[in-house]
């Protein structure tokens, strides 16, 4: 599926702020948060505290192993 650039730009600023205690070199953690919240952009969810709470709980489900 494909967003346009304003539903792009929320995703992207969704997954900043809800990883923004994660170091950048957590690439596993990111890549869990972000496909969680594409998995729901994707369902229709495009509300930003929509796609916030469902960043948050894709975070704290992240296995520790990738922390």
């Amino acid at each position: 599926m494909r967003f346009d650039t304003a539903t792009t730009t929320l995703l992207r600023n969704v997954l900043d702020e809800v990883c923004q205690s994660i170091s950048l070199r957590e690439t596993g953690v990111r890549a869990h948060v972000a496909s969680k919240i594409l998995e729901a952009a994707t369902k229709g969810e495009k509300t930003p505290d929509g796609l916030k709470q469902i960043g948050r709980a894709a975070l704290s489900e992240a296995p520790t192993m990738w922390r």
